[in-house]
């Protein structure tokens, strides 16, 4: 079936997307458009009226320059690995999907650049500039999550805690605007003058424009590397480790935490050996020069004994360091071993408040009667609790909806964030008044309005009350796009 709306007079949308793209990528039955009706939150689908993959930059421009000639709202997709709704497609909107756009097109080892398109993965451009170099940003996903995904939410992963997000490695960006106009924000050459536009669009979700060609910044890897794995009767312990680490002036190259939920998931899949009858499973590793990590690394093992850890585990070599980071990055997946659902939430405490946030949380488990697993970033606060809950059981989704939205009450009364690194995206929506005031809410719509005053760009996502563009702040008015009937979802 050709769910392509027709464009109006004469030539249909599909027709007019095929004679840009080219017949094979242009996508209008129900069955194929099935694959693209949510991101790694099946929380939320839709699926599309039609889905285009274009082959290059210039084919990009003209997608959204139709677009934006019919008045259409459009999406923009990568990998699908997002767990947002970010990428969650329009009912009567376009999909353009980037996954063909995978090519690395210039590594230059010298100067500590790389170019790429946004459909590479995260993994290929640290395999791109070994044995020397690496690309820091490392999300659990990253062997398939891409680096054009990574830019619109500003990705993290286990390594930022010392080395920083996806924002502080982009030095460079060609972009196609809503309008279907090409720009180049930035290029090799890092820290350009002027307004920090760059800055603007990394974490923009998709709601400013896409980007087709990235310039990231490449750093050498450490001389040394030490990692360990060491296990605590409960996540009150490790996070008191955690504290003491951080306060002593030890930056850890990552600090990762598991409690006895995710260790019992994980060990399923990784088989490291974990003990199954621990409370928290706490990762350290250490990098840099070899006498600073040799030093340092004592320290920490001392410090984890000293708040009741009795089984310390190094790594002895290469293998069981991946065995170690297999264990922990495999966490997501492997929850499915052990319920047939779960909702990921991905909300910042401060560090400090670990103890008291995750007791909270446990209390809202009893309560509602339902696991919640907590794997996250320990050393800058970024929790990842994972509800877990059976689809198959009614009411059972809307309980775990509502239980994740109470932990990221949670996590604002302590100060914290409702997002560290998974974006806003449909999900988090109806959290972001809590969060912001209504001034902050209205910056915000300017400078969306500023990249996309028609509003047709990702429509529904990050801001809850979309605005007319350059009217005054004040009460919410209606979207165009919600007055056509295109944004009921949201």
């Amino acid at each position: 079936m050709d769910r392509a709306a027709p464009a109006g007079e004469g030539e249909g949308l599909a027709e007019r997307l095929r004679r840009i793209v080219g017949t094979p990528w242009v996508l209008t039955n129900a069955h194929d458009l099935r694959t693209y009706e949510s991101d790694g939150l099946l929380q939320y689908q839709q699926v599309p009226a039609v889905a285009v993959l274009p082959g290059s930059a210039e084919q990009v421009r003209d997608v959204v320059a139709l677009c934006a000639e019919l008045g259409l709202p459009w999406v923009a997709r990568g990998a699908g690995s997002g767990l947002s709704g970010g990428a969650l497609p329009i009912a009567d909107g376009v999909l353009i999907v980037l996954s063909r756009l995978n090519r690395i097109l210039e590594v230059d080892l010298d100067n500590g650049r790389v170019c790429v398109e946004p459909g590479v993965t995260n993994a290929a451009v640290s395999a791109a500039v070994a044995p020397h170099l690496f690309y820091p940003p490392d999300p659990s996903s990253q062997i398939v999550c891409t680096i054009g995904g990574n830019v619109a939410e500003n990705s993290g992963g286990a390594h930022c805690f010392k080395y920083g997000f996806t924002t502080n490695y982009v030095i460079g960006l060609e972009v196609v605007l809503p309008d279907g106009e090409l720009v180049q924000l930035g290029g090799r050459e890092a820290d350009p003058p002027g307004y920090d536009l760059i800055g603007a669009f990394v974490g923009s979700e998709g709601t400013l424009g896409i980007a087709t060609k990235i310039w990231l910044r490449v750093v050498p890897k450490p001389e040394a590397v030490r990692t360990l794995v060491a296990f605590f009767d409960s996540t009150l312990h490790a996070g008191q480790a955690v504290s003491e680490i951080v306060q002593s002036g030890i930056v850890p190259g990552a600090i990762e935490m598991m409690d006895a939920i995710t260790i019992a998931a994980a060990e399923q899949m990784a088989h490291a050996g974990y003990p199954l009858d621990r409370g928290a499973a706490l990762l350290v590793e250490l990098d840099g020069p070899e006498t600073e990590c040799a030093a340092l690394f004592d320290t920490v093992a001392a410090i984890c004994a000293g708040n009741g850890s009795d089984d310390v585990r190094v790594s002895r070599d290469e293998a069981e360091r991946a065995l170690f980071w297999k264990t922990r990055k495999s966490a997501f997946p492997a929850m499915g071993r052990i319920s047939p659902n779960y909702f990921v939430q991905d909300g910042v405490i401060p560090r400090t408040r670990l103890p008291e946030v995750l007791a909270g949380i446990e209390a809202l488990s009893v309560e509602y009667g339902l696991l919640v697993a907590n794997v996250f970033h320990a050393g800058d606060g970024n929790l990842h609790p994972l509800v877990c809950y059976d689809a198959r059981v009614p009411g059972q989704s809307a309980q775990a909806e509502e239980l994740a939205g109470r932990i990221l009450d949670a996590c604002l009364s302590a100060g914290g964030s409702i997002t560290g690194e998974h974006g806003v995206g449909v999900d988090k929506l109806k959290y972001m008044p809590r969060m912001f005031a209504e001034a902050d809410l209205d910056a915000f719509a300017r400078l969306r309005c500023a990249f996309d005053p028609a509003g047709l760009a990702n429509p529904g996502k990050v801001l809850p009350t979309p605005r007319l563009c350059g009217e005054v702040p004040g009460p919410y008015r209606q979207h165009p796009l919600e007055q056509a009937g295109l944004a009921e979802r949201f």
